[in-house]
C-alpha cells in the first residue's frame, strides 16, 4: 500500500465482516478508536434515556456507483465508487408511552409490520456475554441471537409470492437486530417508515443506504451521535460517521451475508473511496477521497436483469482461457483507476473543462476494456450509442454488467433541449433515466423533520401521511428531497474532513 499524506486522506483497515476508519499515522486523539476506548470509561448512566414523545424525525442516506474498477477489483486491482444524490428517506415518529410497539414500514416494497416491544426476545440480547454497545465493532452474527430472532419474522408478508417474502424477511431482520442490539426494553414505541428514490436490483447499494438510514436513526433515539452541525470538528464527525458505518454493515451482513462493506461506507460518508483487495486472505483497504467533486451525472437503468454472479464468473473463465490478454485488460483498467486517484488527490485539482474532459475520457476507456471482458449487453450498448450520437457525454457500464446501469458524465455545455429529447429517447426504448449528483454528501438528519420554507411560517412539517402518500421518487425529492436548500433547509449532514 502506498504512503498516504495523513492531512490529505484517511485509509479504512477493511476486512469483509467489518469497516474501521483510521488515519494512516498512529493511533492518537483523531483515532475513533482511542475517541471510543475514552467514551468506554464513562459510566453507562451518564448517557439520558430518550425521551417517550421525542419529535418525528428523518435520516437519509445516499445510493452509491462504482466510476471505476468493475471486475478488476475482483482479481485484486483498485476501484472508485462514489455516492450519488438518489437517497433512502426513513422517517422516524415516536409514539405515546403507553403503545408499546414498534412497526416496520418499508413503504415502496409493500412491507408493513409490527412487533409487541415486550415480546422481543431482550433476554438473549441483554446476556452480559453477548451484549454489544453502541461502540461496539460487531465483525459478524451472533447465531444464537439470529436464531431467537426467527420466530419473530414468521409472520411477515403472510399471502405474498415466496421470492417477495423471502426479501421482507432478509430486510426485517436486518432492523430486527439492530433494534435489538442498540435499542432496550425501555424503548419507546415508534413507527420507522421509509421511502427510497434508488432502483432495487440495479447495483446502487439500495439496501446499503437503507441499513444506513435505520442504523443512524437508531442511534440517534439512544443519543450516542454528536451533530451533525456546521462547526463540528472533523476527528468527531469521522468518529460518527464511523458509528453508523460499522451498525449499518451489521444490517447488511443480515441482508447478504458476506457484503464487501464498500456499499454501506460509502452511504454513511458521501463522497468517494478507493478499494483495493491485494488477497482474498488479508483485509482489503478503503482510501477515503473527501474531495471528490459534485459532479452532474445521467444514470440509466437497462431494466435488465443480471446476475452478479454470472458476470464474474464470465470474466473468470476468460482469465483461465486467455491468461496473458486478460491480465493486461485487467491492469489496464487498474490503472485507469490510478490515473483518476492520482487526479483527484493533486493539491492543484479543481474542475475544469480539462479536468472533466480527462475523467470522461477514463470513462470511456474503462468501458472499452469491460467489453473486452465480456461484460457488457446490447442495452448498454444502446445506451452508450444514444449518448455518443448527442455527443453530451461520456458513458460506462456501472457494475456487474450483463445489464444493470450506465453512467454518463455530462459534458458542461450540453444543451438543455439535446439532453430532453436524449431522455425522451430512452423512454421510448424502456429504459428508466434519472439525473443526478455523483459525490455528494453522506448520511444526513432533519431534526425534527421540519423543512424550512424561508416564507416566515416557519417550516412545513413532514408527518406520516405526507410521507407515505408522495408519489414516486418524484414526490418523494418534492416533499423532503436532499439537495434541495434553494427552496428550503433543514438536512444537515457529518462531513469528513477536506483538505
Amino acid at each position: 500500500m502506498s504512503v498516504a499524506n495523513p492531512v490529505s486522506r484517511r485509509t479504512v483497515d477493511f476486512h469483509p465482516e467489518t469497516v474501521k476508519i483510521l488515519p494512516i499515522h498512529s493511533k492518537g486523539v483523531n483515532d475513533p478508536e482511542t475517541h471510543e476506548a475514552e467514551e468506554r470509561k464513562r459510566p453507562i448512566m451518564a448517557r439520558k434515556a430518550s425521551s417517550p414523545m421525542a419529535p418525528t424525525f428523518m435520516v437519509s442516506a445516499p445510493g452509491k456507483v462504482i466510476v471505476f474498477g468493475e471486475h478488476a477489483v475482483v482479481h485484486g486491482k483498485a476501484a472508485m465508487a462514489a455516492a450519488i444524490s438518489l437517497r433512502s428517506y426513513l422517517l422516524v415518529t415516536t409514539l405515546s408511552k403507553s403503545q408499546r410497539t414498534i412497526t416496520l414500514n418499508f413503504r415502496d416494497l409493500g412491507l408493513s409490520h409490527t412487533w409487541n416491544i415486550d415480546a422481543l426476545p431482550w433476554d438473549k440480547f441483554r446476556d452480559p456475554s453477548k451484549k454489544k454497545f453502541y461502540y461496539s465493532l460487531v465483525t459478524e452474527l451472533d447465531p444464537e441471537l439470529v436464531t431467537a430472532i426467527e420466530p419473530h419474522l414468521q409472520d411477515i408478508s403472510k399471502g405474498l409470492p415466496e421470492q417477495q417474502r423471502n426479501i421482507h424477511r432478509r430486510s426485517a431482520s436486518s432492523f430486527l437486530y439492530l433494534f435489538l442490539s442498540l435499542g432496550s426494553p425501555e424503548s419507546p414505541g415508534a413507527i420507522y417508515t421509509l421511502r427510497s428514490t434508488i432502483p432495487t436490483g440495479a447495483g446502487l447499494g439500495s439496501s446499503a443506504s437503507v441499513c444506513v438510514c435505520i442504523s443512524a436513526a437508531l442511534l440517534l433515539q439512544i443519543r450516542t451521535l454528536a451533530g451533525p452541525h456546521p462547526d463540528q470538528p472533523p476527528e468527531e464527525a469521522e468518529t460518527q460517521i464511523e458509528r453508523i458505518n460499522r451498525w449499518a454493515f451489521v444490517g447488511e451482513l443480515c441482508i447478504h451475508g458476506n457484503p464487501s462493506g464498500v456499499d454501506n461506507t460509502v452511504s454513511a460518508g458521501g463522497k468517494a473511496v478507493i478499494f483495493r483487495r491485494h488477497d482474498y486472505l488479508k483485509p482489503p483497504t478503503v482510501i477515503s477521497l473527501p474531495n471528490f467533486p459534485e459532479l452532474p451525472l445521467l444514470l440509466v437503468d437497462t431494466r435488465q436483469a443480471r446476475s452478479t454472479q454470472t458476470e464474474v464468473d464470465k470474466v473468470a473463465a476468460l482469465r483461465n482461457a486467455h491468461p496473458i490478454v486478460t491480465e493486461s485488460i485487467l491492469n489496464g483498467i487498474d490503472q485507469v483507476t490510478c490515473s483518476a486517484q492520482r487526479l483527484l488527490e493533486d493539491p492543484s485539482f479543481n474542475i475544469s473543462d480539462t479536468t472533466l474532459a480527462h475523467i470522461g475520457t477514463l470513462i470511456r476507456i474503462n468501458h472499452g476494456f469491460l467489453v473486452s471482458l465480456g461484460v457488457s449487453h446490447p442495452r448498454l450498448e444502446r445506451i452508450r450509442e444514444l449518448v455518443d450520437y448527442a455527443d453530451i457525454g461520456w458513458t460506462k457500464l456501472t457494475g456487474a454488467g450483463g445489464g444493470g446501469c450506465a453512467i454518463t458524465l455530462l459534458r458542461p455545455n450540453a444543451k438543455a433541449e439535446v439532453k430532453q429529447d436524449l431522455e425522451q429517447k430512452f423512454d421510448e426504448e424502456g429504459f428508466a433515466t434519472y439525473e443526478v449528483t455523483l459525490g455528494g454528501d453522506g448520511v444526513g438528519v432533519l431534526y425534527p423533520a421540519v423543512l424550512r420554507t424561508g416564507d416566515g411560517d416557519g417550516g412545513e412539517e413532514i408527518d406520516q401521511q405526507k410521507f407515505e402518500n408522495a408519489e414516486g421518487p418524484e414526490g418523494i425529492e418534492r416533499l423532503v428531497g436532499v439537495g434541495m436548500e434553494d427552496l428550503r433547509g433543514g438536512w444537515k449532514f457529518w462531513k469528513r474532513a477536506t483538505d
